[in-house]
């Protein structure tokens, strides 16, 4: 038994609810559906299932999820808009569950997706796995920017700046943050027990963003397309382990 199953154990729970949370919305992802009945549909199952909603209320926002659509980056905030065919949509879910947090976002597709939308989000997914799979103690932090920028990049596609991943546990936001961005063998060393997100941002133009008046929505600035995936993880002794995987085996879309 090491120092950190215990923690674990919590995380895995978390993680399972969250990643659940985005299998049942699965099959309501289609045009004519608005964002808020998105949010309404989560934060039911995720209450009862015993969890809690972790953007509600967080620093005065009022939705349970994060609904960014196209050309929004992150943060967006579920409302009136209703899902049109050809859409990109992420969904951020984030439950508490035993005092725990389970952080996940996947991509979803509206009816038929452009070409270029599929390869951006593809692209996406790819950056994320390949960051994850080199993940063990002894790695740097920077080892995890340095494979997502560098896929992300040679597809002609740029990394968000703004934004990172970030230390998750019983508590929402911790330190490290994990830039999805960097160079090889830079940054602190990862040591069994650690617990983040990776949840690289990927814009199909240029990678500056701009916050709304809203005072939470990202959105590109040059108003082209941007995609996001998100894991939570843990460091073991030896590897990783994910705790956000989804048990339909759910990865991206299309969700058939």
């Amino acid at each position: 038994m090491n120092n950190y199953s215990e923690k674990f154990e919590k995380m895995r729970k978390a993680g399972s609810l969250a990643s659940n949370t985005l299998d049942m919305i699965t099959g309501y992802i289609k045009p004519g559906l608005s964002t808020n009945k998105i949010d309404e549909l989560c934060y039911e199952f995720i209450k009862d299932n015993g969890g809690h909603s972790a953007p509600l209320y967080y620093r005065g926002f009022n939705k349970s999820i994060c609904t960014s659509l196209n050309h929004v980056v992150c943060h967006g905030i579920p409302g009136e808009r209703v899902l049109e065919d050809g859409d990109i949509l992420n969904i951020d879910v984030t439950a508490i569950l035993h005092n725990h947090y389970g952080d996940t976002s996947r991509m979803f597709t509206v009816g038929k997706p452009s070409v270029k939308s599929m390869n951006l989000i593809n692209v996406t997914y790819e950056s994320l796995m390949k960051s994850i799979e080199i993940l063990k103690p002894g790695k740097k932090l920077g080892d995890i920017g340095h494979e997502i920028q560098t896929h992300v990049e040679k597809a002609g596609f740029s990394v968000v700046r703004d934004f990172c991943g970030h230390g998750i546990g019983d508590v929402f936001h911790q330190s490290p943050n994990i830039l999805h961005y960097g160079k090889k063998n830079t940054g602190p060393e990862l040591q069994p027990g650690m617990t983040f997100t990776i949840e690289p941002m990927i814009n199909a133009g240029k990678y500056e963003v701009k916050i709304l008046n809203d005072g939470w929505t990202a959105v590109t600035k040059d108003k082209t397309l941007s995609a996001q995936f998100e894991h939570t993880v843990g460091i073991t002794d030896n590897g990783y382990e994910i705790f956000t995987e989804s048990v339909k085996n759910l990865k991206r879309p299309p969700y058939n």
